[in-house]
């Protein structure tokens, strides 16, 4: 039998300083039992993350207690294996989605939308959350959230159809991230401005890592705020809107309402 090997105390330490996979050790010449089973425990909860069922009505429902009255919409996904083989369809609208985002368009700041992505879990776990602090900032500046709309089998160029039909200036897309072995359960914020099919990643602005043991919803809430009147003010979001956060929040910036 081989015997484990003992980091040294260095080690020990940077292992308490992060969650990600360092200095696991060896044990001859493959990893400990621990570290192998533990590895296998987080493969089995980022895959779990994936397939988990999203809960479209108890967020739209928590979304109200908030004061969001939310469109549900669907994408062309049929189903979790179709969105998860086809990552296209969950980048467009059902036609009946379409149709019911006509219905309530109208020109305004900005639209919420809270998507499953590829971590339903996360979604489910902190999107409301995360917006019962955010709210509260927008509404100091006087930011009115026009729609929200939660969106099943969704991608985060699915944001962009649902702003350009409802008309809003920008968009701020909720939704879990590809979940990892450090974190099952990610959200990630996607904000962009003037929002149309076809638009590319280069011009969206992201807050990612939200989750227990990342960015907590009242520093993420902080730099969300900042972004969107920020975004709104330069009439842009992207590679042009770097992320100065830190160094001016607080700061009021009137939004242009032409």
């Amino acid at each position: 039998m081989n015997a484990e090997v003992s980091l040294p105390p260095s080690l020990e330490r940077l292992r308490e300083l992060t969650p990600a996979r360092v200095a696991l050790g060896l044990s001859g010449a493959s990893l400990p039992t621990k570290a192998l089973l533990q590895f296998t425990l987080d493969h089995a909860r980022a895959r779990d993350a994936v397939h988990a069922a999203f809960d479209a009505q108890g967020l739209a429902r928590q979304l109200a207690d908030l004061g969001l009255e939310a469109i549900s919409v669907s994408s062309q996904a049929p189903d979790r294996k179709g969105y998860l083989a086809r990552p296209d369809l969950g980048r467009m609208l059902d036609a009946d989605s379409r149709r019911r985002l006509a219905d309530r368009g109208g020109a305004c700041p900005l639209a919420i939308i809270v998507g499953d992505g590829l971590s339903p879990t996360a979604v489910n776990a902190h999107a409301v959350a995360l917006l019962g602090k955010l709210l509260p900032l927008l509404a100091a500046d006087k930011i009115d959230v026009g729609h929200a709309v939660v969106a099943t089998g969704a991608r985060v160029a699915l944001g962009d159809e649902i702003g350009a039909i409802l008309g809003v200036q920008m968009t701020v897309v909720l939704i879990g991230e590809r979940p990892g072995l450090s974190a099952a359960d990610s959200l990630g914020v996607y904000l962009t401005f003037a929002p149309g099919v076809g638009t590319t990643d280069e011009k969206r602005n992201c807050v990612s890592n939200i989750h227990g043991a990342g960015l907590g919803y009242g520093e993420a809430a902080l730099k969300i705020g900042w972004l969107i009147r920020e975004g709104l003010a330069r009439e842009l979001t992207g590679v042009a809107l770097k992320d100065e956060s830190g160094v001016r929040l607080g700061q009021s910036i009137t939004v242009n309402s032409s």
